[in-house]
């Protein structure tokens, strides 16, 4: 067991504030739900796959998204991210419409890090740059402002008793999605009388959560037992990730939307495969059984002297 961990701490990154790691404890990057970490990364693509009921005068519709997220990191603990995703919307018994949602930028900074119970804290504000996107996907032409709190915990710390239970982990968040503008007037004209009617949509202030529960393979055959896992078991990290959002106020619907998505990672130490099942919690939030599937670029593990280092670094 000695020189399968000598062996499994060399495989890490040489830098503890790379890719993930905290202690002994790998994180792989989540895919519906954003991690804790501050790092240099390419997701490139993520692929969603859903389905939505009709609603109303709207028609039952298939749903596809591809889209990239960049992250940089200024310091040590400070980075900034720019994602961008590209929708496609086919509903039912009518033409297909496409296009580009609002940029999406993201600051965080991570200000407590505790290697020996692998555990991190960060704080981050996401903002959806309004005007950026297409109207007919639906990209809102005002700006949201998301501050967040992000949490990851690793389980290596619990007693010889409950060895088995060290692999596991969770990742967090807790923000609110602000919108710049409570509502918005939209004008139509009635076709039996040819009036204008306008109409007011309100845009309520939105909690959302997210939480990633893994139990780490590797972390299981280099630190609590060699099973023999052979590739790519080794590699593999099977997850559970929720995503749960409730409007706060302004309508009078504010019921809890959200998926289920159980899915298994497989890091290796410049890229990362995920794949997930996407499972509405209920008839609200979409129907059927939808795929999400992520390539991922730990760049500071790829480019460790030029793009995927620090812009300042302490000194």
């Amino acid at each position: 067991m000695g020189a399968l961990t000598a062996l499994a701490i060399a495989a890490l990154p040489a830098t503890g504030q790379a890719h993930g790691v905290v202690g002994k404890r790998f994180f792989p990057a989540t895919l519906a739900t954003d991690d804790p970490f501050v790092s240099d990364e390419l997701s490139l693509p993520t692929v969603s796959l859903t389905r939505t009921d009709a609603s109303g005068d709207e028609p039952s519709s298939r749903e596809r998204s591809i889209s990239g997220e960049f992250s940089k990191r200024i310091t040590p603990d400070f980075g900034i991210s720019l994602g961008l995703e590209h929708q496609r919307s086919s509903p039912d018994g009518l033409p297909a419409v496409q296009g580009f949602g609002n940029l999406e930028v993201g600051f965080k900074y991570q200000f407590y890090r505790d290697e020996a119970r692998e555990a991190l804290v960060s704080v981050g504000l996401g903002w959806g740059v309004g005007g950026t996107g297409s109207k007919s996907v639906g990209a809102d032409s005002f700006s949201t402002v998301t501050p967040t709190l992000f949490f990851g915990k690793g389980f290596g710390d619990l007693p010889s008793s409950a060895s088995f239970l060290r692999p596991l982990a969770l990742t967090g968040s807790l923000g609110v999605a602000m919108p710049r503008r409570a509502s918005t007037t939209a004008t139509s004209v009635d076709p039996d009388t040819g009036t204008a009617v306008k109409s007011a949509e309100q845009h309520p202030n939105v909690l959302q959560l997210g939480l990633a529960i893994e139990y780490s393979l590797p972390y299981l055959q280099s630190f609590v037992k060699d099973l023999g896992l052979s590739a790519p078991l080794d590699r593999m990290i099977p997850l559970v990730e929720f995503t749960l959002q409730r409007p706060l106020n302004r309508v009078t619907d504010r019921s809890m939307t959200g998926t289920v998505n159980p899915g298994v990672v497989w890091a290796g130490r410049f890229v990362q495969l995920g794949v997930e099942a996407v499972v509405p919690i209920n008839r609200r939030s979409g129907h059927g059984v939808g795929l999400l599937a992520q390539l991922h670029f730990f760049l500071d593990d790829i480019f460790p002297r030029t793009i995927g280092r620090p812009l300042l670094e302490h000194r």
